[in-house]
């Protein structure tokens, strides 16, 4: 793992109609970006949603969306691959 991989950035969204700042570590951001663009919303309106769903601290639950969804991704790619 690279270095600037490890640090946390802070970064604005809003929510309801409030902003909060968020920590994470880039490559999370990155990915909650593209993530986004390929349901064509907006980083505030997917945060908004993963949100609704949530139980306990935000950036946790960003952090374990983005693992479960990369999961989910490699498992369709890893059945596609055995057909």
């Amino acid at each position: 793992m690279r270095e600037g991989e490890r640090k946390q950035t802070k970064r604005s969204v809003t929510i309801a109609g409030h902003r909060t700042s968020l920590s994470l570590e880039e490559p999370f951001w990155e990915e909650l970006k593209v993530w986004a663009a390929e349901e064509e919303l907006s980083l505030n309106a997917l945060v908004a949603r993963l949100d609704e769903a949530r139980d306990g601290n935000l950036s946790s639950c960003l952090r374990v969306a983005v693992l479960e969804r990369l999961r989910q991704r490699l498992h369709a790619a890893e059945e596609a691959s055995t057909r």
